[in-house]
């Protein structure tokens, strides 16, 4: 029987049809099995290039095996927040490795990378303060300034020169926050630059490197390690397990007087219960995994294919965006477009998904192309292939 719904408010539906007649109605798909290259959506097969599993490791047969062995050492839920009962020794032991590899006093966990941004900016982001961050920042940073009572000053996109603009604007003790790798165009920040700016202007300076830890610099320390930068010059960094390391959950990496700090303030850290420990001690075997030979390869590999794809598009008439990364977006211009390409792409069995707005700014609808240590060079042919037949006629 089915259940009996309320009548909702008419502007409800009014929302829906706007966003049906711009072509920006989002959709939920089911995934069918483990998440690899080759996968079965809604039921039918597909070489996905969507995933933010940039080496592999969501389904590694080292994680798997780690993870059978965790739940009997540590069951499976964490059963309370972390300033409670929720705090194990398994999420200890991470905490500490991750310190260690990366050279910071402390580290605390969050269960998703939009709860760490939310609760380190909102807890520094108060009324005496500014938040200067990118236009182009991930959208928990933006939403971290205006829920905090900061005001948030957003510089033109890697532009160094109107982040300094806004500096010579705000109070000494702003907060400036910036992607390290851009989730949705690819690029690198330049880190070095803003770094020595927010020391200058006497910022506190934050990087979410999300997309770049794990995957890019020489050991896969991320955007910070290719910006040869140190703990010292970032105070803060935030970083994610569910997308090159493989699991599910976050980090915040800073010094103990301010982790002392956000124990106090950071209300997501607070009022969460604590990621599974579980999912803590997979997460351990998997930064070993990147630490290790296999680590360096997997690297190797997955910057073969960006060079190998990077080769095959240019021969063809797509606006494919600067990119060193694993993040290939390819600027289509108006949503209707976007959509129309990644429907002809399904039809030759690739799926990628249209990015449009809010995601990215108006007449910036894209194909984002994400690659991974685990695509094939078949794979990558016929993603090009499948390109062509889409272009619009």
């Amino acid at each position: 029987m089915q259940a009996c719904m309320p009548n909702l408010p008419d502007w409800i539906d009014r929302a829906l049809l706007e966003r049906q007649h711009s072509n920006l109605m989002r959709k939920t798909v089911v995934l069918d099995g483990v998440q690899t290259p080759h996968s079965l959506i809604d039921g039918k097969p597909y070489t996905v290039f969507s995933s933010n599993d940039y080496l592999g490791l969501a389904s590694h047969p080292r994680l798997i095996k780690a993870l059978k062995q965790s739940v009997n050492k540590c069951g499976v839920g964490s059963g309370a927040s972390h300033l409670v009962t929720g705090h194990t020794s398994s999420h200890k032991m991470l905490e500490d490795e991750i310190a260690q590899w990366l050279g910071y006093e402390r580290v605390m966990l969050f269960s998703a990378g939009y709860m760490a941004n939310l609760g380190v900016v909102t807890a520094l982001g108060h009324s005496t303060r500014d938040v200067i961050g990118d236009k182009l920042n991930h959208a928990s940073l933006i939403d971290g300034a205006k829920l905090s009572d900061s005001t948030l000053r957003r510089y033109v996109h890697n532009d160094v020169t109107s982040c300094e603009r806004l500096l010579k604007k705000t109070s000494s003790g702003s907060l400036l926050v910036t992607d390290g790798v851009f989730s949705m165009d690819g690029d690198i920040a330049p880190l070095a630059e803003l770094s020595l700016l927010s020391q200058q202007y006497h910022a506190l300076m934050m990087v979410d490197d999300a997309h770049g830890l794990g995957c890019i610099g020489h050991s896969g320390k991320g955007s910070m390690e290719v910006e040869g930068l140190s703990s010292e010059d970032v105070p803060l960094l935030m970083g994610t397990f569910g997308k090159a390391i493989g699991t599910a959950g976050a980090f915040v990496a800073t010094s103990n007087t301010m982790a002392d700090y956000l124990t106090q303030f950071a209300r997501p850290y607070i009022y969460t219960t604590a990621m599974s420990p579980v999912m803590a001690r997979v997460t351990c075997e998997s930064l070993r995994l990147l630490q290790s030979s296999e680590g360096d390869e997997l690297r190797g590999r997955l910057m073969e294919n960006i060079e190998y794809f990077q080769g095959k598009m240019q021969m063809f008439p797509f606006d494919l965006m600067p990119s060193s990364t694993a993040i290939q977006p390819i600027l289509v211009g108006e949503s209707a477009i976007a959509l129309a390409m990644s429907e002809k792409l399904k039809q030759k069995g690739v799926w990628c998904t249209a990015i449009r707005p809010p995601t990215v700014p108006a007449g910036l609808s894209r194909l984002r192309i994400t690659l991974s240590a685990s695509h094939s060079f078949n794979d990558i042919d016929l993603l090009v292939d499948a390109l062509e037949y889409s272009l619009p006629s």
